[in-house]
């Protein structure tokens, strides 16, 4: 087990360095794709791995801020990469992307940790009451971005003004804020198991010596580096092979989302199966509430500032499944306990979502 983690410590270690030689190699020479690929995924799970090493340096509130800025700079970073890259796909990729993540958590992660943790251990539980307020949350947040701008009026179509847009984005900031208040300060008890406060496997955990977060800091800046280059560098390849396949705009957004979310994803996994439900569903929802909290402030501001106009309504299809998954969600968390059938519901939800994607 030891041999294994000093393993992942030294790809974790390996990929930053190989990302940012790769991005100064490709100012100078063109770059074969699959292998930019890989770098440019190991990349991600580099910088996610250094980020959680600073937060726990660091402690709270502060290092959950510190990863959601980190997870945030690398979507950001990718989205705004891409926009410039692929201008005619740069109004909607903001709103594919963040949809995508959002369906990605509540219905293919959920999915996955309820049904993972419910094989294992029949029925789990978790508490409800910061559960309940990560819902309520986030709910807020997808309807105020994602839905009401197709029904205001100042601008025609699903586009916010510059003046709701930048309303928008303080509302969302203010929002995800206070959360992450109440989550790692005033009420952080909410977000424990019942009577477990200090049983988590990392809560005695020693945290990382000062040259170890030293060392961290310098690898998850050449990891943001890298991303941001390499996906410039991918990106046409990218659009090439989507088009090749006959694959929608929007299918570009799910391959990011998950990307991004692919390393707490399988964290949230991980600790479902030991059955630590509420430390999974603590992930899954904090993903999802930095991804639009954190994310869409930043493309608006950025849209603001040159001038962009971004595209944030769904249309009438994908507001359907996201309404429905919110519902679902509610549903599904409302008593405390999930079984097996919970699971299930999530991931049918989520191969709906995939298959109307691809076939809209």
């Amino acid at each position: 087990m030891t041999s294994k983690l000093r393993l992942a410590d030294r790809t974790n270690d390996l990929f930053p360095i190989l990302g940012f030689v790769a991005a100064m190699a490709s100012f100078a020479m063109p770059l074969n794709a699959w292998l930019v690929a890989v770098i440019l995924m190991g990349a991600v799970v580099a910088a996610v791995h250094h980020a959680e090493v600073i937060a726990h340096r660091v402690g709270e509130p502060f290092g959950t801020l510190i990863l959601a800025l980190a997870v945030t700079v690398i979507e950001v970073g990718l989205i705004l990469t891409l926009m410039q890259a692929e201008p005619e796909k740069a109004q909607t990729l903001a709103r594919d992307t963040v949809f995508a993540a959002v369906m990605v958590i509540l219905n293919l992660l959920m999915g996955l940790c309820l049904l993972a943790g419910s094989i294992r251990h029949h029925e789990q539980r978790f508490q409800r009451t910061g559960i309940g307020a990560a819902l309520a949350t986030l709910t807020v947040l997808t309807v105020v971005t994602l839905v009401l701008p197709n029904f205001t009026s100042s601008v025609p179509g699903p586009f916010y003004s510059a003046t709701q847009l930048g309303f928008v984005a303080a509302v969302s900031l203010i929002l995800y804020a206070t959360f992450a208040l109440v989550q790692t300060v005033r009420h952080r008890d909410y977000f424990l198991p019942d009577g477990e406060e200090h049983d988590e496997p990392d809560a005695h955990a020693a945290p990382p010596s000062i040259k170890r977060t030293a060392t961290s800091g310098a690898l998850l800046l050449a990891s943001l580096f890298a991303v941001v280059l390499l996906a410039k560098n991918l990106s046409p390849v990218m659009g090439a092979l989507l088009a090749e396949w006959g694959a929608p705009p929007a299918v570009l957004g799910v391959l990011i989302a998950a990307l991004i979310l692919a390393p707490e994803g399988l964290a949230a996994v991980r600790a479902a199966k030991a059955d630590r439900l509420q430390t999974s569903l603590n992930l899954a929802l904090g993903s999802a509430l930095a991804t639009i909290g954190l994310t869409i402030p930043a493309v608006a501001i950025l849209s603001i500032i040159t001038d962009l106009p971004i595209s944030l309504g769904l249309d009438a299809k994908s507001t359907v499944l996201l309404f429905l998954s919110l519902i679902v969600s509610v549903q599904t968390l409302a008593n405390g306990r999930t079984t097996v059938l919970q699971g299930v519901i999530h991931l049918m939800l989520f191969a709906i979502y995939l298959f109307t994607t691809f076939v809209p």
